[in-house]
């Protein structure tokens, strides 16, 4: 008895398991039988209108499309048995609490619904039912939720990843629109006139956009571009904005050198020479010295001021010395210049030296002229006085 009394109860709880409501598929008590294609999730804008793309399928043998097809939107719950308040919308009329409009052919299983006018109360659940003939079932496996919102979204702006100077790039400034009937109204501050295109996306909602192409040069690094989306409502309009600021990898730009001291300096002194450059990402720069065998590198770090010796210059050199010249070079991958070619721009710097040496030969030939003299008139006179 005891183990009979065990297995009524284990049968009655599989039972209730089976067929707990819900269970099945989500909201639905037993197999469904209509389905529907809509987003599961969607938004809209206080005081403007909502268009809720929609189809629906059926294999039900019952379903006759030659019939009439009335479509049924229940709120909250799909028990419309229970509580008759749950149905919103019926195309037959019947029922018309919330001012809805079914722009979609229901012969053609084409569903797509209009809101002309939502507030904040309409957010919630919503339920799709068909009635045909001796046909009548709701898509209980997939629900709509409909969330309004007070202020509208921002829009979005879309660049490529990664941009540099010379670039030809196409900038988009895309915004949600709930409503293709009365779709917002986009500007940049890139062009105040451009014109906003609405398209469909691939779920059947849509999305206005504005796009503008530019070719990017050093001036654009940093430069914030905004755009804006005003929505016409009930009552008058809602605006949101969003911004963005662009990074522009450029080459080398304003490329100078200087030497300090400045003017003319002595041989085997000390000087510091200084090279300054503008680029993105920073330059890195590399000293050279012009020779007559070509640049010899003279800096073992990639450093932007230099301080080295002089060089004495023999007496047949020119009084002025090419001695270096700073190459800023961008980091890899290197952009390209504004002439086209990749090579890093050069400055040149003179060092202007005093020829100590053609001196220190002068006052060398006086010493030795001095000491000749010296000896031959010493010669003379112990010569001609050997009394001495």
């Amino acid at each position: 008895m005891a183990a009979q009394s065990e297995n009524m109860l284990t049968v009655s709880m599989l039972l209730s398991v089976f067929f707990l409501p819900g269970v099945l598929t989500g909201n639905c008590y037993k197999p469904p039988t209509l389905f529907i294609t809509a987003p599961e999730k969607i938004e809209a804008l206080t005081g403007s209108c909502l268009q809720i793309p929609c189809s629906f399928n059926t294999k039900h043998k019952r379903f006759d499309s030659r019939r009439t097809v009335y479509g049924v939107w229940m709120k909250k719950s799909l028990k419309f048995s229970l509580n008759q308040n749950v149905v919103i919308f019926n195309s037959s009329e019947s029922v018309n609490t919330y001012p809805l409009k079914m722009i979609g052919n229901l012969g053609e299983k084409n569903c797509t619904t209009l809101f002309p006018y939502l507030n904040t109360s309409y957010t919630d659940k919503y339920f799709f039912r068909v009635e045909n003939g001796q046909f009548r079932a709701t898509a209980c496996a997939k629900p709509l939720q409909i969330t309004v919102e007070d202020s509208p979204r921002s829009p979005s702006i879309n660049v490529p990843s990664d941009l540099k100077e010379h670039q030809s790039v196409t900038l988009t400034c895309s915004a949600f629109t709930p409503c293709p009937h009365s779709p917002p109204q986009l500007t940049c501050n890139l062009q105040q006139d451009s014109v906003g295109k609405t398209e469909k996306n691939t779920d059947g909602t849509f999305t206005t956009k504005i796009q503008e192409n530019i070719t990017l040069s050093d001036t654009h690094d940093g430069y914030n571009i905004t755009c804006s989306a005003r929505y016409p409502v009930i009552g008058g309009s809602k605006t949101a904005g969003t911004e963005m600021t662009l990074s522009v990898s450029y080459a080398p730009k304003n490329t100078s050198a200087s030497i300090s001291p400045s003017g003319l300096v002595s041989a085997g002194s000390w000087v510091e020479l200084s090279c300054s450059s503008r680029a993105k990402p920073p330059p890195r720069f590399t000293w050279f010295r012009i020779s007559k065998h070509g640049d010899i590198n003279v800096s073992s770090q990639l450093i932007s001021v230099l301080s080295l010796r002089t060089l004495y210059f023999a007496p047949n050199e020119t009084h002025q010395k090419r001695l270096s010249r700073c190459c800023p070079a961008s980091a890899d991958p290197r952009p390209e210049r504004t002439d086209g070619s990749t090579a890093s721009p050069r400055c040149f710097i003179t060092v202007n030296c005093r020829r100590w040496a053609r001196k220190l030969a002068e006052a060398g030939r006086r010493r030795f002229w001095r000491k000749f003299t010296y000896v031959v008139v010493s010669w003379l006179v112990r010569s001609l006085c050997p009394c001495q």
